[in-house]
């Protein structure tokens, strides 16, 4: 009887010990979860839209316009957020009238961006000239989101990954949720 107790109690440690071997790197380094929190990102995610994180895809290749990303946020980093890219390293982002437009080497004359996804909310005119590491985030909800409009440029070194898989809502279970090919 001691000798099974002995076994079982080997066993649970065996696989205690395997799992932390195999689930801290990968929560640590590779994927971590996310809970949406707010409504800047409405309609494409809801508060408690549970949510894993890509953090290794950034290491390998530059985030592109229309991806969602967690970042930490620029005025305190301990608070984490969750925008969609809109401008990148070296382009200038002009909203004029409502629209918003990309300037870069390749389309000096302006890329207008199509953005049905967007829950249409007051844009002020701006225009923000990114630097060499900075990208432009905004939120879906226009009017309900703080973001590079408000805050300035967003550094590359403050971008956690971006969203790989949403695990809840079960209905809505969708790999690289909210990406958009502009």
């Amino acid at each position: 009887m001691n000798n099974s107790k002995e076994n079982f109690f080997v066993e649970v440690l065996k696989f205690s010990l395997l799992t932390l071997l195999i689930v801290l790197p990968f929560r640590m380094y590779v994927a971590k979860p996310f809970i949406v929190d707010g409504a800047s990102m409405s309609p494409t995610f809801e508060t408690g839209h549970y949510l894993i994180v890509d953090e290794i895809s950034y290491r390998i290749e530059d985030p592109q316009r229309g991806e969602v990303i967690i970042f930490k946020y620029p005025k305190d980093p301990s608070r984490f957020f969750i925008k969609r890219i809109i401008g990148l390293p070296n382009e200038t982002v002009e909203i004029k009238n409502g629209k918003v437009t990309i300037y870069n080497i390749n389309k000096p004359e302006g890329l207008n961006l199509k953005e049905n996804y967007v829950e249409k909310g007051s844009l002020e005119n701006t225009r923000v000239e990114l630097g060499e590491n900075e990208y432009f985030v905004m939120g879906d909800n226009r009017g309900n989101s703080s973001d590079s409009r408000f805050w300035g440029a967003l550094p590359k070194d403050m971008i956690v990954g971006k969203a790989f898989l949403r695990l809840l809502p079960i209905n809505k279970i969708d790999v690289l949720p909210g990406n958009f090919d502009y």
